[in-house]
């Protein structure tokens, strides 16, 4: 029967199709980043732990906090802490930057890592000058050591200093859930088990007691807060210690976001279905005649509609293995353009696929689909009267819209439900519009940035990372191309640092500071590099050495807030004074300079308190920290496009250095990619608006074409007796737009209930905007208008003679 009707097979299959197989998509990836349990033993029972405050919640640990939670044994066991970097591998002829990760000694047994060789770190060895030993992962020992069987026991080049391989960490161990940057080489934090260090730069996990819930070592956490803060009066003010689930912290910065893609999903499909209806009543017409002879030789109304809904299922099935693969397919091409930094989904959506839990939900919804789009046909196709059905025999009865209320509903419910989604995608265009727009306050354009590990003995010592800059810098000014250069910590929307400070001379109200902000470490040349301008004072040059008077830079939003009626320049501020032993040398700086704000964290948020100080200038412990955490980067301004000088700059820098390169990317890369996850949105939000609009205007051109059909002998008398065909076509046009007046008023008015809900998505733009409320409506109301003008041409070309000669 499907076969005989192709028409409306392929138009049904493929409105099918677009709705389970969108909703395949995107539960594929809410599988894989909400419901998948992490791929750890008893992952229900790790958890992360950190502090909360009214401002929110951090995970990031300090060493102080960490051997503190550490402590809590009768609720918590296996705590550990870990972070990822990087490493460089000088053995062999070829360096080369190995991601890594830093780990206390119970990471593997928390996270039930198992190695194929050797053993883990030793209690010894997570001890301070516990010696140099590491552990790589399976996939390294096969690519750059060929499987050696003798490995084990043997050193490796790291950064510089000879480390003892002391296991091999088996593939099969998933880091990815934790981390983006999966690591190949795992070395100890080494801990002092007395350190008094509150600078935050890693994350910690724990493993609930058996019979320990949530809420109990929540309660235990936040009671031995007041034993932390007595201890470390200056570490906590109003914080609380507290756990998450290890699946609730990873995910929690992406459900909300991820919950709104399935509910505009969702209607999609709920917008296919009254499409699909809407053709199966209309197709309905014309069996009449067939189901009323089933219903003659015995077939009674319950087998009608099992007869029915069997027909709706298959379609439905046939739509969703189509959709299903499209969708997939699509999906990991969209992940593989943009991941939107969602977590849990490997390299380019490598994790995103089909399982168990994505069959049974494709299953569930395409059995859902067939009843949901069946139901409402044959109810109707199977009440029908049997003697009247049989006497009309293959004439055509009037169809007014009173006659088609059901199928009229099924359109106004179309109509709403795509004004609400294209209010929806409007908005978030007009974020993604505006986001572009933001004066992120310096300028990203023929800016290239990368990464150089400085990781290992060498660079210890401030004086060696600053002779390396100097080197470095001397020659990439001389690279053809290049007009500016400059090292830093932290690109702009990369991350950084922060820390507290104290100003000198001003009493404290509150607290053990007067405030806090980013703490970023500069080489002269950067403020140039980036044409972020210096609106008082100056910025670093050549005299700002190890030997000369400590001075900071800092930001007008630093200036605003904490000298609201002075002048900065000239004061001392004291940075992070007495919360690690990292800053213990770290003297009063002299502020020199205040610079315009610049949008460090995120384009769609306000400029922060910001610090900058000389490279030269970091103490040697703290500068020992900070190449330890984070990658040297070099950022140069170039002549044209910045990939052009890449390879001369990069083999420059080898040259300067004899270590390796990593991340190479322009300025406008690393923008882009801050505002992936807003892009991502706004783009499967545009095609689910454009795929609602187009089924909305075939579902509006389907009515009425279908009535102007079936009252085709009614326009013939019309025009007999005189009707013009102006008068006909504005009947059949006020018809068919009173209908979608009804459904943009409907979704116009849901979309004002449901548009705060979107709002912490939005950036520029209000949840209620006049002029995406006042376009979107105009835009639905156009396009049906031009779906009910095609069938009311139509309808003004009806033969009156033909037409009653017919009847």
């Amino acid at each position: 029967m499907f076969w005989k009707s192709k028409g409306f097979t392929f138009a049904a299959v493929a409105a099918l199709a677009l709705g389970i197989g969108s909703n395949t998509a995107i539960f594929s990836v809410v599988n894989a980043v909400l419901l998948k349990p992490p791929p750890f033993p008893d992952s229900d029972r790790i958890i992360l732990l950190g502090v909360s405050s009214q401002e929110g919640k951090n995970t990031a640990g300090s060493p102080a906090k960490f051997l503190h939670w550490r402590e809590q044994k009768d609720v918590l066991e296996s705590a550990a802490a870990f972070r990822t970097g990087v490493v460089n591998l000088t053995s062999g002829e070829v360096p080369e930057q190995l991601r890594s990760a830093q780990v206390s000694g119970d990471y593997f047994k928390l996270f039930g890592a198992q190695l194929v060789a050797g053993r883990s770190f030793s209690k010894e060895e997570d001890l301070p000058k516990g010696g140099n030993v590491v552990l790589i992962t399976e996939g390294l020992w096969a690519r750059r050591f060929g499987s050696d069987p003798q490995l084990v026991g043997k050193t490796i080049q790291l950064g510089g200093e000879a480390q003892t391989v002391i296991g091999i960490v088996s593939k099969n161990f998933n880091f990815s859930d934790l981390s983006s940057r999966v690591p190949e080489v795992f070395s100890p934090f080494q801990f002092d088990p007395n350190s008094v260090d509150q600078g935050h730069y890693f994350s910690v996990g724990a493993r609930l007691l058996p019979g320990v819930s949530l809420a109990q070592a929540n309660a235990r956490l936040e009671a031995s807060t007041a034993v932390f803060r007595q201890k470390f009066p200056m570490a906590l003010r109003n914080e609380k210690f507290y756990a998450d689930s290890l699946r609730e912290a990873l995910t929690a910065n992406v459900r909300s976001s991820l919950l709104v893609l399935v509910c505009a999903v969702g209607m999609v499909l709920l917008i296919a279905c009254a499409n699909i209806a809407n053709l199966m009543l209309a197709r309905a017409i014309g069996r009449k005649r067939e189901i009323a002879i089933r219903a003659a030789i015995g077939a009674g109304r319950g087998r009608l509609i099992r007869q029915l809904l069997t027909e709706s299922v298959l379609l439905a099935a046939v739509g969703a293995i189509f959709g299903s693969v499209l969708g997939l397919i699509g999906i990991r091409m969209l992940l593989s353009v943009n991941t939107a930094n969602l977590p849990r989904i490997g390299v380019d959506g490598a994790l995103v696929g089909a399982d168990w839990r994505v069959l049974t939900f494709t299953i569930g919804i395409t059995l859902l689909t067939g009843v949901l789009f069946g139901l409402i046909p044959a109810l109707q196709s199977s009440r029908a009267d049997l003697s009247t059905t049989l006497k009309e025999g293959g004439g055509r009865s009037g169809s007014s819209f009173r006659q088609n209320k059901a199928r009229t509903f099924l359109v106004v419910t179309e109509v709403a439900l795509a004004v609400v989604l294209l209010v929806g995608s409007a908005l978030l265009i007009r974020t993604s519009l505006a986001l572009g727009d933001v004066k992120p306050g310096y300028d990203a354009t023929n800016v290239l940035t990368m990464r150089m590990s400085l990781s290992g003995q060498r660079f210890v010592k401030t004086q060696a990372v600053e002779q390396l800059v100097r080197d470095g810098l001397d020659r990439l000014r001389a690279v053809p191309g290049v007009t500016l250069a400059s090292a830093t910590c932290c690109v702009p929307l990369e991350g950084g640092y922060g820390l507290p400070f104290l100003i000198v001379g001003r009493p404290l109200d509150k607290g053990p500071f007067h405030g806090g902000g980013s703490w970023k470490t500069i080489s002269p040349g950067y403020f140039d590099v980036f044409k972020i301008p210096v609106v008082r004072g100056r910025s670093f040059d050549e005299r700002d050495t190890a030997a000369a008077l400590p001075v900071v830079v800092i930001n007008q939003a630093m200036a605003r807030q904490f000298w609201p009626k002075g002048d900065p320049l000239g004061e001392t501020i004291w940075i992070g004074k007495g919360i690690m032993s990292e800053l213990a040398t770290e003297q009063p700086r002299q502020i020199v300079g205040i610079i315009g704000d610049v949008r460090d964290g995120a384009l769609n948020q306000k400029p922060e308190p910001a610090m900058y100080v000389p490279n030269a200038q970091v103490p040697d412990a703290l500068n020992a920290l900070n190449v330890r955490l984070t990658p040297l980067a070099w950022v140069m301004r170039t002549t044209g496009d910045p990939i052009r000088v890449s390879q001369a700059v990069q083999e420059q820098l080898r040259q300067a250095s004899g270590l390796p390169i990593s991340d190479v990317r322009t300025m406008d890369e690393v923008v882009s990619r801050s505002t992936s996850r807003q892009r991502f949105n706004m783009l499967l939000m545009t095609i689910f608006g454009c795929a609602a609009l187009l089924l909305a205007a075939i579902g509006v051109y389907g009515l009425m074409a279908y009535s102007v059909q079936q009252r085709t002998q009614e326009i013939g008398i019309r025009m007999a007796l005189g009707a013009d065909t102006g008068s006909v076509r504005k009947m059949v046009v006020l018809q068919g737009m009173r209908f979608v007046g009804i459904g943009v008023i409907l979704g116009t008015g849901i979309a004002l209930s449901l548009a705060k809900l979107i709002a912490n998505f939005l950036y520029g733009v209000e949840p209620y905007d006049v002029m995406v409320f006042s376009v979107v409506p105009t835009l639905l109301a156009l396009t049906a208008f031009i779906a009910v003008l095609i069938p009311a041409m139509r309808a003004t070309r009806i033969d009156p003679l033909q037409a009653l000669r017919n009847e």
